[in-house]
């Protein structure tokens, strides 16, 4: 059975994060993408499968290019709504404000096509680099229609939006020669998230822990990795609702009673519940594994998505 660990110490990652911040600040922002290409290179490496650790080839150089370019998009977008607000007429400041939320909007499927894409090609395991081969204008279809599918539905239809844009994205990861598979329905997820709503309610929060397991449960029990000749490893998990109690209890005790210093230690506390909670179920050879991708070093979109706070799956 394949394993995934986590192997970072809180007491590095703090050195990292402190590091990151001052250097941050004395350069009034500049430092931003070199931290965090150092912040992530520092996950990768402590995340291990069968122990091989995996590689962040991003650089802050790299990151610097997108970033200047993701902020200037940005000053252009709500430029023009502060630029209608500006001269104090109401048509220009609804121009504005309609010109503001069409370009976020027109922005979402490309931050995640494009983080995707520089994401995936700059990590690697055991030498052979990871790909993202999905298409932007299939993006964009998905994003529209059940954008405006959940805007009439008042917000039902979004379950079904979340698993078809999962189901997509990463339906187009790759690992070399092999690739992944999400087959979450939207049906199942509705109802999951649901009762997990009104049982929290009903039980003043208490029930949120499970809810947060049935969710990391969906998400794992839902993926493959499918290879060439046939062979697949299932993802399941193991976590339960119990042990998110214990984990995220302790990590508000720990940081609220650091004042926020041990936030590092409760970052590594996650990182490591998370691995440990997924098993890999199959006999699938990783040994057959070729190197198929190319690489994607625009990362302008990454900086975007980082900037407008989009996840993304990888």
């Amino acid at each position: 059975m394949k394993r995934l660990a986590f192997k970072g110490q809180g007491g590095d990652l703090f050195v990292i994060l402190l590091v990151n911040m001052l250097l941050t600040a004395i350069t009034l922002g500049l430092y931003y993408p070199w931290a965090r290409a150092r912040r992530l290179g520092w996950y990768y490496e402590n995340t291990e499968l069968d122990g091989h650790p995996f590689h962040f080839h991003g650089t802050g150089r790299e990151m610097f290019k997108g970033f200047i370019k993701a902020i200037g998009l940005l000053l252009l977008i709500y430029g023009a709504y502060f630029a209608g607000v500006a001269t104090h007429n109401i048509m220009l400041t609804l121009i504005g404000l309609l010109v503001m939320f069409v370009g976020l909007l027109l922005f979402i499927p490309l931050v995640i096509h494009g983080t995707l894409r520089y994401r995936s090609s700059r990590s690697s395991w055991r030498g052979i680099h990871f790909g993202y081969r999905g298409s932007l204008g299939e993006l964009y279809r998905i994003c529209l229609r059940d954008g405006v599918l959940t805007l009439i539905t008042f917000g039902i239809y979004g379950s079904w939006f979340a698993m078809n844009l999962r189901n997509y994205t990463i339906g187009h990861l790759r690992y070399g020669s092999s690739s992944f598979q999400y087959k979450g329905d939207g049906l199942d997820y509705f109802l999951m998230n649901l009762k997990g709503y009104f049982l929290t309610l009903f039980t003043l929060g208490i029930y949120g822990f499970w809810w947060q397991r049935d969710i990391f449960n969906y998400y794992v029990d839902n993926l493959n990795w499918n290879f060439q000749d046939g062979k697949r490893i299932a993802f399941k998990s193991t976590a339960t609702g119990g042990g998110f109690f214990a984990l995220l209890v302790v990590n508000v005790l720990i940081v609220i009673f650091t004042l926020g210093i041990g936030f590092a230690w409760a970052e590594v506390r996650t990182m490591r519940f998370v691995m440990d909670n997924i098993t890999m179920i199959g006999d699938a050879d990783l040994d057959s594994v070729v190197q198929t991708e190319q690489e994607h070093k625009n990362a302008m979109a990454d900086d975007l998505g980082d900037l407008m706070d989009i996840g993304v799956f990888f």
